[in-house]
């Protein structure tokens, strides 16, 4: 009997036993969301904290490949892991060990390992009464004294490598919120990159606010100062150029209590985040759903003039120039150690060619720069520019001064001493800013204006004297000469000029594009596949030859050797190619953007990215680099084949015209040319060329009116459907225009940041272009001077060649312009898409 009630006893124990290890297990393995934190409900390994409208959430996890844990915040909504904050990143729980979060007391949140009660990270907060941890939907973890919901600590005042919208970024405390004694401590917020993308301890990159000066953005590697955003202006940092824009806005508040920078989404449902990563660049990201990736938006430093101080004391940067470094006025700065500044040791920076002499100096403006470092500089936000410019003037170490805020006729006063380092040029239109700069009396242009109209009129009489007489001696040799003239490049010419560009071998690329795999493929056209690809040099883009394309080596000779002369800031660069077997393909400069047709028709999230200012400055683009075609290249160069797809764009938004397999050329004054087949794409085709054959400089102007339109409308031409009307896009601008309604017309993404005298200038230029006649179209030099509103009064557009998609496919060719509905029929013989 006493044998079986052991035997009982032990069974039940047994049974108890093992009841109390799946209750464990249950208890480590069971997940739950949960809102808050506090003293009653505690953060297990398996558990997340949700923010209300399911943003984001905290919890643990694991990097990629390792077994350390880490307490951090992520996109809830987001199918890639995207981790914004992490708590104890230089103190991972290891493995064996069991994290758990919980607030202990007197209020203080902290990550504790349970198998040892080790305290592995600490908010270091002392609050007493019901304290409360809950996560936001802006990412923010916030505690709070559940007494009087007053926030006592928040994960906002600790970023780690990422900055998000809402947060206040690099000042001496948070505006609006009461810390006690922490209101005015001098706290400055900044960003520590990971170490790696498997180890997010803080690594050697920071991303901080330089308050010693003028406020300033400035990146470092451990002491070591790599980059510097130029001071802030009003609107944007002098040197990031990035204004305001649908998707987010920003603000600098400076003070004497704080310095604090943040930005702010304008449509909350975009997910967006600013992160510093372990390479070194400060990145801007937009989730694009429909490609489940992160679209970059912009990145620090972008260019090898982003570089701190690479041209020393009063040098310049270049970036589209053959030389990186000059002095920043070459008339009045000479190179300091003339030697190294020929092998490129720009370092020693430029000294004036006349020296100072304080009682005498005055001041010359400079346009288009990046304002110099101010780590030695002092700022008034009250003073006028003319006050400005005595109070340098009184001291003889101001060397120049400027401008605080750039907003309406300019505020502020911001002085420079000691020598400027660290400028940069920057190109017409893209946010330069003009700066003062002290000079000797006799470097100051004093009445020089009479001098400089003389020189003028003699160069002009010079010139027109020259062309007369070139004119004269090629029409007297054109009688002489009357051997035909090839409609394009010489096909003879094609092995030599082919020459001129690197060869890769076959390999190579094959290597550099992952044997041309469908991950790298980044489109299809009518040449065949677009591939991303990697050599030393960085990025690549290839075009591979398809077999089946409907271009052969007519068209790839064509292009190489079209683009291979062409040297242009809106032209994409031809790096080389490769001709092995039947392997043709042609190396291009990478444009991390693509192209504009993905911006304006296929994605909407990326069609938000495009506010006007961007738009205006991308169709300017495009009208400069056909004026380099069609003017000032060694050849005249006919596209035919502009259309929004073949615009490329670069990191920046800069639009680079692409793909010239078709372009024709010119020499002397030929500026029009037959074809019997004509090819190009539906909806860009200037009538004359899809009717007969004859395309000129004026067809690449109509493709570019259309290019407009669209740009504006964000809808295409070509399959443009309206309620009302059959027309196309064209023929619907211009009843909007003729009833005084062309705003309607614009993408209902831009409405409220439209410039609209801009606006419609650019419509009423894009109608100019598209008209019937092509000599009523202006040439592209003039269509830039229109745009930059140099030309006064537009003259009136007449009516525009505009059909619709019906009548293109279905008339005869025998129909003719009918009247009463002005619309042109049209029939295309061969077309060849592209």
């Amino acid at each position: 009997m006493r044998i079986l009630m052991k035997r009982k006893i032990i069974i039940e124990e047994a049974t108890l036993l093992i009841l109390l290890l799946m209750l464990r297990h249950i208890a480590q393995t069971y997940s739950a969301e949960i809102n808050i934190i506090s003293d009653s409900q505690f953060l297990g390994e398996e558990d997340k904290l949700v923010s209300p409208g399911r943003t984001f959430e905290l919890g643990f996890f694991r990097p990629n490949g390792t077994e350390n844990k880490y307490l951090g915040i992520w996109y809830t909504k987001v199918s890639v892991q995207t981790v914004v904050w992490v708590a104890n990143r230089d103190r991972p729980l290891t493995v064996g060990s069991l994290g758990v979060v919980k607030i202990v007391n007197p209020g203080n949140l902290v990550i504790m390992n349970n198998n040892t009660d080790h305290i592995m990270w600490s908010s270091n907060t002392y609050s007493y009464g019901n304290t409360v941890a809950k996560l936001l939907d802006s990412g923010n973890l916030v505690l709070t004294n559940g007494n009087n919901n007053k926030i006592i600590w928040m994960s906002f005042d600790y970023p780690t490598d990422t900055f998000l919208p809402g947060m206040t970024f690099g000042g001496t405390f948070l505006p609006g919120l009461t810390f006690g004694k922490n209101f005015l401590t001098g706290k400055e917020w900044y960003l520590t990159s990971w170490k790696n993308s498997k180890d997010p301890a803080p690594g050697e990159f920071t991303w901080s606010t330089d308050t010693r000066g003028y406020p300033q953005h400035v990146l470092k590697l451990g002491e070591v100062v790599k980059y510097v955003g130029g001071p802030w202006n009003g609107e944007w940092f002098s040197g990031s150029r990035y204004k305001q824009n649908t998707i987010f806005t920003y603000n600098m508040v400076i003070n004497k209590t704080e310095v604090a920078f943040t930005y702010n989404l304008v449509n909350n449902s975009v997910l967006l985040r600013s992160t510093l990563n372990s390479s070194g660049k400060f990145e801007c990201s937009v989730w694009v759903e429909e490609l489940k990736t992160w679209q970059l938006i912009f990145a620090l430093p972008k260019d090898i003039c982003d570089t701190y101080n690479i041209c020393g004391a009063y040098g310049r940067c270049i970036v589209m120039s053959l030389q990186t470094c000059l002095c920043f006025d070459e008339k009045k700065f000479i190179p300091r150690d003339p030697k190294n500044w020929e092998t490129t040791e720009w370092q020693g920076g430029c000294v004036r060619r006349t020296p100072l002499d304080c009682k005498t100096d005055g001041f010359r403006r400079y346009s288009n720069v990046k304002l110099p470092n101010t780590q030695t500089s002092w700022f008034n936000m009250s003073m006028s520019l003319k006050e400005c410019e005595a109070m340098c003037l009184k001291n003889c170490t101001c060397m120049a001064y400027a401008n605080t805020d750039i907003r309406g006729k300019g505020t502020g006063c911001l002085l420079w001493f000691n020598d400027l380092i660290d400028i940069k040029l920057v190109p017409e239109g893209m946010g330069g800013q003009y700066i003062f700069i002290r000079m000797a009396s006799s470097d100051l242009d004093k009445g020089g204006l009479n001098i400089k109209i003389i020189l003028i009129v003699v160069l002009l009489a010079i010139l027109v004297l020259s062309l007369s007489s070139g004119w004269f001696c090629y029409t007297w040799r054109k009688k002489d000469n009357l051997e035909p003239k090839g409609e394009s490049l010489q096909v003879h010419e094609s092995k030599r000029e082919t020459m001129e560009l690197p060869l890769f071998s076959f390999s190579t690329i094959e290597k550099a594009t992952a044997s041309f795999s469908l991950y790298n493929k980044l489109g299809q056209g009518g040449f065949g596949p677009v591939y991303k690809g990697i050599l030393e040099g960085g990025e690549i883009a290839v075009k591979r030859l398809s077999s089946t394309s409907s271009q052969g080596l007519d068209e790839f000779k064509n292009e190489v050797i079209c683009i291979s002369k062409l040297q242009h800031r809106n032209l994409v660069k031809l790096l080389g190619c490769s001709i092995e077997g039947e392997e043709k393909l042609l190396v291009y400069e990478y444009m991390p953007n693509r192209s504009l047709d993905l911006f304006i028709f296929a994605d909407k999230t990326r069609s938000t990215l495009l506010d006007w200012t961007t738009r205006f400055h991308i169709i300017e683009g495009i009208a400069r680099g056909l004026v380099y075609l069609h003017q000032d290249s060694r050849l005249r160069i006919i596209h035919r084949d502009l259309k929004a797809s073949n615009i490329l764009l670069d990191l920046d938004m800069n639009p680079k015209i692409s793909d010239f397999g078709i372009a024709r050329s010119f020499g002397g004054n030929e500026n029009e040319a037959n074809t019997e087949k004509v090819v190009g794409t539906y909806g860009y085709m200037s009538p004359e060329y899809a009717l007969d054959g004859v395309f000129s400089t004026k067809s690449d102007v109509f493709s570019f009116g259309v290019l407009v339109l669209e740009t504006i409308s964000g809808k295409r031409n070509r399959g443009f459907i309206h309620s009302s009307h059959s027309n196309n896009l064209i023929g619907h601008a211009w009843t909007m225009y003729n009833e005084g309604r062309s705003l309607e017309l614009v993408d209902t993404n831009l409405e409220e940041t439209i410039n609209p005298s801009e606006v419609l200038r650019s419509i009423e230029v894009g109608l100019l272009c598209v008209q019937q006649s092509p000599n009523d179209r202006p040439n592209m030099s003039s269509v830039v001077r229109m745009l930059g509103n140099e030309l006064g009064a537009i003259q009136k557009p007449k009516q525009p060649a505009f059909f619709t998609e019906r009548n293109i496919l279905g008339a005869d060719s025998s129909s003719s312009t009918n009247a009463t509905s002005s619309t042109s029929y049209i029939t295309v013989t061969e077309v060849v898409g592209r």
